[in-house]
């Protein structure tokens, strides 16, 4: 059973992501050390004593559609009761509507051990986060005085709607449309595919944030537009009125994430019997600038995203670690007990323990690395604010696409651990890979993240922006190296030639995008972002390690840097030299 790591994730925080150093130097208002512990501390309370209890409930039971209404499996609705009445939807949320304007280190923490309890319980609330930034950004004052109070403290839930049965990643082929009704709102036409808890019964109101098109609209994502779409109307008084034309006619069958329901949103299809077709909504933002306030949502979900990477991986850890100190399998060397020995023991189960935990943080350190760059930012001015955005669009990319995959990577070694119980459904080992398995596909591909961060990413400030990065991790092998700690072996070395290697791969995706030499680019672009991951991750362990010289994050700095840093060598070499072989190869892909 899972149990929240809250002393590693503290750590991280404070002595890897930079938490400690922003407290010190007041960055963060009156936060204090004391109170990061008491968050971090019941928040991996409730993710371990309320949450995870209900994962499997909510594996097996599933969310069921009846009538266009969905109710969540047993527990799950008093579950999120019990989650607002705790103060978590607040987190982050602006206080001026009741939120706690808490930095987003510690929402990631928190986000992480929710998502380690139950992924599919802790993705719904993490959308109406995404909701409140939304709208608390590009609202007008009369949405965020009607929506924002009750988003904030999740009385009210809210979705994303972007995709549609045409349109998956490419939003420029969006049809659903928005026709002036001449009072300042909208009647919303259209079908939304894949809405994460486009409808539930968690809440007695759903705010919908729906993509659509005016009529005059130019084409492409330029004349796309941002509407809030609420289920039920809200009165003057701010009770709920009528019903909105607006249903879930289908959830989706799923490989994982049973609980969550993901369904087909009709817009504006007659479902309010009493009155003219058309899902009533209100403009966010201006017109045809839609996708820009939408980014600021998708920006939060890629983050958040990468958590839930995080945050299975660290599941599948903890269970495969038990399940190898419990299960004995035949004699291990240096094992001097009695009968046969824990597969802990073992070689090869060690390794494949050892990679689950090393992958792990280092996903964990770069995507709290990312939500401290976003902290820096918002609490920033001038030159430094405009540093750390950068450093955050740099690393978004990054953490979203490496965490995920990692989050799949160790979920399969975690079964592999288990042998034939782990293909087995009683020990959930299995469930956490199916639940792992979307979150490389949605909110971006990773293929799309690699392209964003090679194209968008690395040309920041000039191409100097990334340079300045790697130029700070190599200080952290610099400081290794200074410490003559002879418990790292060849640790120093070994990560300093990672970080040559993105550094030389940097350079050369840098030339070949100034010389318009865009294919050969992006024939890098994926093998880069993990590249650029392996390289920093190794880093980061041994920045870990040497805040207070733990020796199991020396152990572990040392086993990821004597045994999975040095991949970067050949990717590298798939960067620079592995283009031609894939443009040319459409032969290989005839039959």
């Amino acid at each position: 059973m899972y149990r929240a790591p809250v002393d590693e994730i503290a750590h991280t925080l404070k002595h890897v992501a930079g938490l400690g150093a922003a407290l010190d130097a007041g960055r963060l208002g009156d936060l204090s050390e004391d109170l990061v512990d008491a968050i971090l501390g019941e928040a991996g309370r409730f993710a371990t004593d309320e949450v995870t209890p209900l994962r499997k409930i909510g594996d097996e039971h599933g969310a069921v559609l009846k009538d266009a209404a969905v109710t969540t499996p047993p527990g799950w609705k008093d579950l999120y009761r019990r989650w607002t009445e705790g103060g978590w939807n607040a987190l982050t949320g602006p206080e001026d509507f009741g939120g706690q304007g808490l930095p987003q280190m510690l929402s990631v923490a928190a986000l992480e051990m929710w998502n380690s309890g139950s992924m599919a319980f802790a993705i719904g609330p993490t959308l109406t986060m995404g909701a409140v930034e939304a709208l608390d950004k590009h609202g007008s004052d009369e949405l965020k005085a009607t929506y924002l109070e009750k988003l904030v403290s999740g009385e009210w839930m809210g979705t994303m709607n972007l995709t549609e049965p045409q349109a998956g990643s490419d939003l420029a082929a969006l049809r659903s449309r928005a026709e002036p009704v001449g009072d300042g709102t909208y009647r919303i036409f259209g079908q939304k595919i894949f809405i994460t808890y486009g409808e539930h019964d968690f809440t007695d109101n759903i705010v919908h944030l729906v993509l659509a098109r005016l009529p005059d609209a130019p084409a492409g994502t330029r004349g796309i537009s941002l509407f809030l779409v609420p289920k039920f109307f809200v009165n003057e008084d701010g009770s709920l009125g009528a019903r909105n034309d607006a249903f879930c006619a289908s959830i989706e069958h799923k490989l994982g994430i049973h609980a969550s329901p993901t369904c087909t949103m009709i817009y504006g299809d007659g479902f309010a019997k009493d009155r003219e077709p058309g899902a009533i909504g209100w403009l966010i933002g201006e017109e045809n600038k839609g996708l820009a306030c939408m980014f600021t949502m998708m920006n939060n979900a890629r983050l958040a995203v990468a958590m839930q990477g995080v945050a299975i991986a660290e599941a599948a850890r903890q269970q495969a670690l038990a399940y190898a100190q419990d299960r004995r399998q035949g004699k291990a060397p240096g094992f001097d007990g009695e009968g046969m020995a824990p597969i802990v023991h073992h070689a090869d189960v060690k390794r494949n323990l050892l990679t689950m935990k090393a992958l792990t943080q280092v996903a964990r350190s770069i995507a709290y690395s990312c939500a401290h760059a976003l902290d820096m930012a918002r609490t920033g001015e001038g030159d430094d604010a405009r540093h750390w955005q950068e450093r955050a669009n740099l690393l978004t990319p990054v953490a979203k696409a490496f965490a995920t995959d990692v989050g799949v990577d160790v979920a399969s070694i975690g079964v592999q651990v288990h042998g034939g119980m782990g293909y087995i459904e009683e020990t959930g080992a299995a469930a956490l890979l199916r639940d792992a398995r979307i979150a490389p596909i949605y909110e971006g591909t990773n293929g799309i993240q690699a392209i964003d961060l090679v194209t968008r990413k690395l040309p920041l400030s000039g191409g100097e922006h990334v340079k300045g990065y790697i130029g700070e991790l190599r200080a952290d092998i610099e400081a290794l190296r200074k410490s003559n700690a002879d418990s790292f072996g060849a640790t120093a070395e070994l990560c300093d030639a990672a970080l040559g290697d993105l550094a030389e791969a940097t350079d050369f995706l840098q030339r070949a995008l100034a010389d318009g030499r865009q294919e050969e680019a992006l024939a890098g672009a994926t093998p880069y972002l993990r590249l650029f991951a392996l390289a920093a991750g190794g880093a980061y362990l041994v920045r870990g390690a040497l805040a207070g010289e733990d020796k199991a994050r020396v152990a572990l700095a040392r086993f990821f840097a004597e045994n999975l840093v040095d991949e970067a060598s050949a990717l590298k070499r798939r960067v620079i030299a592995g283009a031609e072989s894939l443009v040319s190869a459409d032969a290989a892909l005839a039959s």
